[in-house]
């Protein structure tokens, strides 16, 4: 192939390339709104993993335009296979009825795992109909249009109890579940977030609060990779539980494990230096950093920093703005 003939393969390889990309990055067709929608995100390998967002990973392919038409095939070949569906599937495997002395109700065992991924782990709830009719209403009032042809199942006056009820609602709830987060305003709500977390958390706590440390760590563990998964967009939202997971370990003396979980919140505060948490976690680290022998002095010198540039007003300690969420 003469040097012409090269360097037009090239060119054609690169203007295939520009428009595969501005093809991926223009705005969907009707058709393709109404399917779910999945995130992608495409990163070096020893990409900080929280950088997944599609606009950051498409600013990062830049390909050389002197690379060989070779070396342009193996690079794009790469960097596919580096990209990974970051997607929830929403499973309702089984029921139960309950019955208390003055209610009986069914609950839904909902299964929640993330596909694309070598994400092994899944997260496990229970919902009952009136929760589901809860968050239907509540999305109702903040996202009217984007619920405009979103259908709920309807309460029946009896037969409530029956399998074929039962089993038609587990399909209804689990298309429901899916079509609502393939909407982007809404699986990011707190609303939708909340119906997904809240409950486990306000055990968590009351546990937290009560000293059942043990229990109250057990299911914060339980709920914080869900909430990873679900605030990808917003690190900071998930602050709060990393920090009762901190005084958790803490208190049951696991302080290697504390001092882990503590470090994952102050990275997420890193540029949050205002938030609430910020001073209590880092005095907290100090401590747990000296007691392992650890460098405590540069995190000694940030909450000096800190210190120099807010008003002195008193401040919670971690264990107590820990014991103050999910207060009703």
């Amino acid at each position: 192939m003469d040097q012409d003939s090269h360097c037009t393969a090239e060119e054609e390889l690169l203007e295939g390339v520009s428009r595969i990309t501005t093809s991926s990055t223009t705005s969907p067709s009707d058709e393709e709104e109404n399917q779910p929608k999945v995130e992608i995100s495409c990163q070096p390998r020893k990409e900080n993993t929280e950088k997944d967002d599609l606009k950051d990973s498409n600013a990062t392919l830049s390909p050389n335009s002197s690379m060989t038409t070779k070396e342009l095939q193996e690079y794009w070949r790469s960097e596919k296979s580096q990209c990974r569906q970051v997607k929830l599937l929403f499973e309702i495997p089984s029921t139960r009825i309950v019955e208390h002395h003055l209610s009986k109700y069914v609950m839904y065992k909902i299964i929640i795992l993330q596909t694309g991924s070598f994400d092994s782990n899944k997260s496990v709830i229970e919902r009952r109909y009136s929760d589901f009719e809860k968050l239907h209403r509540n999305l109702l009032e903040e996202f009217s249009e984007e619920m405009e042809d979103v259908t709920f199942p309807k309460k029946t006056l009896t037969g409530n109890f029956t399998e074929e009820i039962i089993n038609e609602r587990k399909l209804a709830f689990k298309d429901y579940l899916r079509l609502l987060y393939s909407m982007k305003y809404i699986r990011r709500s707190k609303k939708f977030i909340d119906f997904l977390t809240r409950p486990e958390l306000q055990e968590a706590y009351g546990c937290l609060r009560g000293g059942q440390y043990t229990k109250a760590l057990e299911i914060l563990l339980e709920v914080i990779g869900l909430q990873e998964r679900l605030t990808r967009g917003n690190p900071v939202s998930i602050v709060p539980t990393l920090c009762a997971i901190v005084v958790c370990h803490k208190d049951l003396e696991n302080p290697a494990s504390a001092f882990e979980y503590g470090e994952k919140a102050l990275s997420r505060l890193h540029v949050h230096t205002s938030h609430r948490y910020y001073m209590p976690l880092l005095e907290t680290m100090i401590t747990l950093a000296y007691e392992l022998g650890k460098d405590f002095l540069s995190l000694q010198e940030k909450l000096e920093e800190w210190k120099t540039k807010k008003d002195p007003i008193r401040v919670f300690t971690l264990k107590e703005l820990a014991v103050r969420e999910y207060v009703q």
